[in-house]
């Protein structure tokens, strides 16, 4: 092999895996200027490349649905740039990690050491993906809902492809009603929850730490104005109970129709029947991190 072809494989590699030159020389002399060889040969510094990657923030990504038989599973996997997320290589990694997600409930962990199509788990693909692109990628949370008796539906929005996008809602219904019947339903259902994001179905699902919180904050904002206390507290009282519409999906004003509440609509819809919804799951890229 002469020297010129040496160095071109070497630059290849060193554009593949981020190592520097030295150890790309040594990789492509010991695997006979084998290209894949010599990603694996350098398996252990891309770890440790991979390594000091996550120290950095990743707050960019993509949300990825699949659903087979009326079971969906959700998954967010960050990168820490949007040009990254709009890698045809990342977005590939991505469905074929929500494909697994599906298969094993969401459970993280599971999906971490499930194998994929080239027989090596999916957290040896992760760090070679690391390795290769140069950004921390992070599989961040997962989440499934099953059959059983409910009839489940899916929404993602900004997609740059089917199932594929920046904001993703899993909705799960109770009702005698087929699916058939709430199809568009279903559907207006996940678009709300992705615009408004509730915190939680009803007020009940609030979390309480979050709901103490605001009424401290509340509380406090209103000591500053002088008011009266007993008016102070009348006021906080208002203000708590408009936390409490505006962050409970049922209370929340319809989308569609803001002079409703999505309660109102589900006993329109439902007519003689009755639909309840039991779950539900919103991702957004990055929020939160």
């Amino acid at each position: 092999m002469s020297t010129d072809n040496i160095l071109d494989k070497v630059k290849k590699l060193r554009e593949i895996t981020g190592v520097g030159f030295k150890d790309c020389k040594i990789a492509i002399d010991e695997n006979n200027g084998d290209i894949d060889k010599s990603i694996e040969f350098l398996r252990k510094k891309g770890i440790a490349k991979a390594n000091k990657k996550l120290e950095r923030v990743a707050a960019d990504g993509l949300v990825c649905i699949s659903e087979t038989n009326n079971n969906f599973s959700i998954i967010e996997i960050n990168s820490e740039t949007d040009f990254v997320a709009k890698n045809s290589e990342f977005i590939k990694f991505v469905e074929d990690v929500s494909k697994l997600a599906l298969i094993n409930f969401g459970k993280l962990e599971n999906i971490l050491n499930s194998d994929m199509e080239n027989k090596k788990k999916v957290k040896d693909n992760l760090v070679a993906l690391i390795s290769k692109i140069g950004e921390k990628i992070t599989i961040r949370r997962s989440d499934f809902i099953k059959s059983e008796e409910f009839i489940n539906f899916s929404y993602v929005h900004s997609a740059i492809k089917k199932d594929v996008g920046k904001i993703g809602v899993l909705v799960s219904l109770k009702t005698s009603k087929k699916r058939e019947e709430l199809l568009e339903f279903g559907k207006q259902l996940s678009m709300h929850i992705a615009a408004l994001s509730p915190l939680s179905i009803d007020k009940e699902g609030l979390d309480q730490n979050i709901l103490s919180k605001e009424k401290e904050i509340i509380t406090e904002e209103l000591k500053n104005t002088g008011k009266d206390p007993k008016i102070i507290e009348k006021i906080a009282l208002g203000k708590i109970n408009k936390f409490i519409s505006d962050n409970t999906l049922l209370n929340q004003e319809w989308i569609i129709d803001p002079k409703k509440k999505v309660k109102d609509v589900l006993k329109e819809i439902a007519g003689k029947d009755k639909i309840e919804v039991k779950k539900f799951t919103r991702f957004k890229v990055g929020e939160g991190v």
